[in-house]
């Protein structure tokens, strides 16, 4: 692969366009890449210099373009923002787990952007004990982000993790918790973090230049991290890993893996100078993921079967040659999870598309294996279920989540001893919220192949299923994802307004198990798209939708899936929102440097290969942009992304305008400068952000009440 640079500048005056209300040209500067005998031409690689002055005048160009596009919806805006708030409580508290002596929680304030994380001693209504308030970390920062949060087991100090640009790159910080100061020296680059059992010694991962986990060090309280002790280094670009203590505190756990392919190290959580001994080594294409309970490692692993089965291995010779199934494999249900406790065993399965969660009580039963089989029986046809906060080992209840498309999010204790659920906490939904006025249905689309893809429909009763109706269709379908059945406060604004809501549960997805998941990767990926588009011709079909107001939104590899779907069908959407969209397929995987390429090439497919550069070429969003009647579109990037790069979207913008310069639709793209891939971090900003997202949707679909 080589390439090359032209220059031939074709620069409009960005703002002067703007102020004849039309959007802002992009220079041009040919940059080509020659690979498998064909040439790349991409004119605007030049957006990718972020310290270059003219690609931040040029975002802000296209930022106000789109806000003089959006003027018009501005008493909208403030009306969907108002209804937004109206609906959370805004001072509110989340049900308090227990952690050794303690009860932690976090909660909000009226007013204030982020939570604040508490504990009581002893009892709930103990006296508060302010940990960490997110707020005070926030002033004078435009974004504030936690990662890591890892409490040491005597409950005195405290590790966590700060990023305040919206990169996701976080800083390791360690607070004393019975002086309230922290430790001068912070870690720059930190990931995972584990407290040994001594309480002084924390392990942590720190990331490489490509944002990849790959080193795992040992920290002392009080010494210069500089000093610290290197434990393991991963040299294969593919993987990463990630340290944790499993929830028995004997254990400390070093995961290793790609996205196909795992391994596990283990050692004594009280023996902080104790040798890391792997498991079984790695397997390519296999993955295995272990957790503990009496003399026994449980390994939840693939080796057998693409939906997972559980094994037992003795810990004291844990090697591939000592395994004994526990669980088998199922082609119908996939085994997502293993929680172990003292006297049970937790499983997150999935099975036609749903959570499912089932409890195996290990106390000695007849069958020398557990004493009981439970699973947990929901209510309703469409959920999502799993496990929650567990942080005790000795205990008979197990905490999980329970909502739905229309229950709000609610904390059950599950009791093994009388197989009863107890509701710790609703969430309440303020602002005229009745559950009853809601429906949620299942349906299947039949794809080409005899597949049948499920859609989720939500919408209020009385919408009329006539065609009429306005529409938002949503996808994602990669890397195995599920995409979530929960509530959504936040939809109300739209269900309320007659706009029925749809998923599209697409191959690419781990909606239906792991082979769900490999029928729409790699060189299958084209099933994603299909399977979106089958979506919504089925819904037009049956009159639930027609072209004329159906919008869609994807994010993430779901702009992917935006940027195809509008390839291959413009005339089939009203109106797209594509966000942090992965759009730039090509280039992106074909530069090794950026964070996330290498490691997948597993997902998409490595272009230095020419079978999978052919493939990949056929729905590379950029690469196929052409001369057509493009939808009214949205696009959406923040400048500090790091998962998608913000000239991604700048790029494909830029490229579309070229190639339609007399679009009929506008296309319009708003970049946040101060966040990254999740958009703004502070609440009430982020329900701004939805706000402008959500007038835009209704505009479009001529719903503007």
């Amino acid at each position: 692969m080589t390439a090359s640079l032209t220059s031939h500048p074709l620069i409009a005056d960005a703002p002067a366009a703007q102020q004849q209300g039309k959007p802002p040209i992009a220079k041009r500067i040919t940059h080509e890449t020659h690979v498998h005998g064909k040439t790349l031409q991409d004119d605007y690689f030049w957006m990718r210099d972020k310290q270059d002055p003219e690609v931040a005048a040029y975002l802000e160009a296209e930022n106000a373009y789109a806000d003089s596009f959006m003027a018009s919806t501005g008493l909208l805006q403030k009306r969907l923002y108002d209804e937004l708030v109206s609906h959370i409580k805004e001072t509110d508290e989340s049900a308090p787990y227990k952690q050794g002596d303690y009860f932690y929680y976090s909660r909000t304030e009226a007013g204030q952007q982020y939570p604040i994380y508490c504990r009581r001693h002893l009892k709930l209504d103990a006296p508060e004990e302010v940990i960490l308030d997110q707020n005070q970390l926030a002033i004078g920062e435009k974004f504030m982000s936690l990662g890591a949060f890892a409490i040491s087991d005597d409950a005195n100090y405290l590790a966590y993790s700060t990023d305040n640009t919206g990169f996701r790159q976080y800083t390791l910080h360690i607070k004393d918790l019975a002086n309230g100061k922290v430790f001068a020296e912070p870690i720059p680059r930190a990931n995972s973090v584990a407290w040994a059992n001594d309480n002084k010694t924390l392990l942590y991962v720190i990331e490489d230049s490509a944002k990849r986990p790959y080193r795992l060090y040992r920290h002392t309280l009080g010494a210069d991290p500089v000093k610290d002790t290197l434990i393991f280094e991963e040299s294969d670009e593919k993987f990463t890993i990630g340290v944790g203590k499993g929830r028995s505190r004997r254990f400390l756990y070093l995961e290793i893996g790609s996205h196909t392919t795992s391994e596990v190290r283990f050692a004594p959580a009280d023996d902080t100078n104790a040798e890391w001994k792997l498991i079984a080594p790695r397997v390519h294409d296999q993955e295995y993921y272990v957790d503990d309970q009496g003399d026994q490692f449980y390994i939840r692993t693939n080796h057998a079967g693409r939906n997972f089965e559980v094994i037992t291995a003795p810990i004291a010779a844990p090697a591939r040659e000592n395994w004994k199934p526990f669980i088998a494999h199922r082609d119908y249900v996939m085994i997502e999870d293993v929680s172990t406790f003292a006297d049970f065993i937790a499983l997150s399965e999935r099975e036609n598309g749903l959570q499912q969660l089932r409890l195996l009580d290990t106390r000695s039963g007849s069958d020398n294996r557990f004493r009981a089989d439970m699973r947990i029986a929901f209510p309703e046809p469409v959920y999502s279920a799993s496990v929650s906060t567990n942080r005790e080992w000795h205990t008979h209840t197990l905490r999980y989540n329970y909502q739905s498309p229309i229950t709000p999010s609610s904390v059950y204790d599950y009791d093994i001893n009388t197989h009863q659920s107890t509701l710790v906490k609703q969430n309440e939904v303020p602002g005229g919220f009745e559950r009853a006025n809601y429906v949620v249905e299942r349906l299947f689309a039949p794809a080409k192949n005899g597949v049948k893809v499920p859609i989720s429909v939500i919408h209020r009763k009385g919408t009329p299923h006539n065609g009429t109706a306005p529409f938002y269709l949503y996808g994602y379908g990669s890397y195995g994802i599920s995409l979530p059945l929960g509530f959504n406060a936040n939809r109300l604004a739209l269900l309320d307004r007659g706009v029925v809501v749809a998923l599209a549960h697409i191959r690419g997805g781990g909606d239906l198990g792991k082979p769900w998941h490999d029928d729409g990767k790699m060189m299958r990926k084209m099933n994603t798209f299909t399977d979106f588009i089958t979506c919504a011709e089925y819904l037009i079909a049956n009159k639930f939708a027609n072209p004329e107001r159906i919008a869609i939104e994807g994010r993430s590899a779901g702009g992917l899936l935006m940027g195809a779907v509008t390839n291959m069908r413009p005339d089939l959407w009203k109106a797209v929102l594509t966000g942090v969209p992965f759009v730039d397929v090509m280039n992106t995987m074909l530069d090794a440097s950026l964070p996330l390429t290498v490691g997948e090439y597993e997902e998409w497919g490595n272009p230095n290969e020419k079978a999978a550069f052919d493939y990949m070429m056929q729905y590379s969003p950029y690469d196929n942009l052409k001369k057509a009647n493009y939808p009214t579109i949205l696009v959406k990037t923040s400048f500090n992304d790091s998962q998608v790069m913000y000239w991604e979207p700048a790029k494909y913008v830029a490229k579309m305008r070229a190639l339609n310069p007399d679009a009929k639709n506008p296309l319009i793209l708003k970049t946040n400068m101060a966040a990254g891939h999740g958009g703004a971090s502070g609440r009430y900003d982020y329900l701004h952000e939805v706000a402008f997202d959500y007038a835009f949707f209704l505009t479009q679909l001529g719903v503007e009440k």
